[in-house]
């Protein structure tokens, strides 16, 4: 990947089961690829995973609200 930023945010509503089947497909990309890809207009943009990273896991709950994040950096 070159030196230039790239950002992409994406906030969709899914089933619990298919919000799983997201997270599956990103956890295999990573193990098997090394790499995560995403392709807009036609363009792919591959970012490189390290053989080492950070991992952090924010877990949230309380009056009918929750949230589970989940952040990998490097």
């Amino acid at each position: 990947m070159s030196d230039e930023l790239f950002e992409h945010k994406a906030k969709t509503t899914l089933t619990r089961e298919d919000a799983a089947k997201r997270l599956h497909a990103l956890a295999d990309a990573i193990a098997r690829h090394n790499e995560v890809s995403y392709v807009q207009n036609d363009k792919t943009v591959r970012i490189d995973v390290p053989a080492e990273v950070e991992l952090k896991i924010e877990f949230e709950s309380g009056e009918g609200e929750g949230e589970i994040e989940v952040e990998i950096s490097w």
